[in-house]
Order: structure tokens, then C-alpha cells, then sequence
């Protein structure tokens, strides 16, 4: 009778432990998914990138200095690995990007220009889709986090490794700014 009993608290603690390990795989699957999302939807903002720099090009040529800053951003921003310093080279290209759509103001004709305008909107929905990806890979990671974090899946988190993962956050200092009010 003893041996039942010892044998059932072993199932059962064996079958806890690997329903708690499916958990935090599941949770980290999740968290690579999100990733892939927004991965896919920084390639396509990059593949973007160099139609625009070369429409402006043809009616800004004198504004060099811009195009080789927002074509070194995006360089960068291809090459970088992991979430942390993906968010980092993608505030340099935001940053680098807004400078060169300043630029278009100057221009009424680039303004004007069809295939401009086009890759304006399609710049700006891929933003929006980074922005949607973004939103959902930090709330996979936020979920994953608590799960490795929670009693008494913590103790299997640390013995099977299941690692921090980090936020994806774009920081520009547009966003963060306040805005300059003024009633003259």
C-alpha cells in the first residue's frame, strides 16, 4: 500500500513539473512568434527605405548629409540582433527618417509626386503595423515574464533555463517630448 502511495505523489509530481514546463515553452513560443511579426514588418519598412531616400534624391540632391544619415541607420538597423538593440538602431532610423520627411516640405513638387506619395502611405501603415507587432510581442513577453516569475513555476523556470526576455521599445524623443503650448 505504501508503494501506491509513493508511486502517485511520484506521477503526480512528475506529470506537475512537465505541465508547468509545457506552460513556459508555450509562453516562449509565443514570445518567438511575436518576434517573427514584428522582424517581418521591420523588413518591410527597410526594404521601403531606399525608394524614398532615391524620390527625394531626385528633387533634394543637395541634402547628402540626410540621405547618408538615414542609409547608415538603416545599415545598422538590418545587422542589429535581439529586441534591445533592434528598438536602439530603430530610434536612430525613426530619428534619421523624420529629418528626411522634413526635407519633402521644402518641395512642393516632391510632395506632389505620385510615387512619393505612395511610398509615404505605405511607410506610414508599416509603421502602424511595427507599432500593432510591437504592442503584441511586449504583451507575450509580459506574460511570459510573469509565468517564469510566478510560484511555483520559478523554480522550474530557473532549472530549465527559460531566460528574460526583453521588451521591444522604441523611444524617440518626439514621443516623449511635451507639447509646446502656446496662446500669443
Amino acid at each position: 500500500m505504501e508503494i501506491i502511495i509513493i508511486l502517485l505523489v511520484v506521477v503526480a509530481l512528475v506529470a506537475f513539473t512537465v505541465v508547468l514546463y509545457n506552460r513556459l515553452v508555450r509562453g516562449r513560443v509565443r514570445v518567438d512568434e511575436a518576434w517573427a511579426q514584428i522582424d517581418t514588418q521591420l523588413q518591410r519598412r527597410h526594404d521601403l527605405i531606399p525608394n524614398l531616400v532615391e524620390t527625394v534624391k531626385g528633387y533634394a540632391a543637395h541634402e547628402r548629409e540626410t540621405f547618408e544619415e538615414v542609409t547608415a541607420a538603416r545599415a545598422k538597423a538590418i545587422t542589429v540582433q535581439g529586441p534591445a538593440n533592434a528598438a536602439e538602431a530603430e530610434n536612430g532610423l525613426t530619428q534619421a527618417l523624420g529629418k528626411l520627411l522634413a526635407i519633402t516640405e521644402n518641395y512642393p513638387d516632391l510632395k506632389a509626386d505620385a510615387n512619393f506619395r505612395q511610398l509615404q502611405e505605405e511607410l506610414a501603415h508599416t509603421e502602424n503595423m511595427v507599432a500593432g507587432s510591437r504592442g503584441h510581442y511586449n504583451a507575450s513577453v509580459r506574460n511570459y515574464d510573469e509565468l517564469r516569475q510566478v510560484f511555483p513555476t520559478s523554480i522550474f523556470a530557473g532549472i530549465f533555463n527559460f531566460e528574460k526576455r526583453d521588451y521591444f521599445e522604441v523611444e524617440t524623443v518626439e514621443v516623449r517630448a511635451a507639447p509646446n503650448v502656446s496662446f500669443e
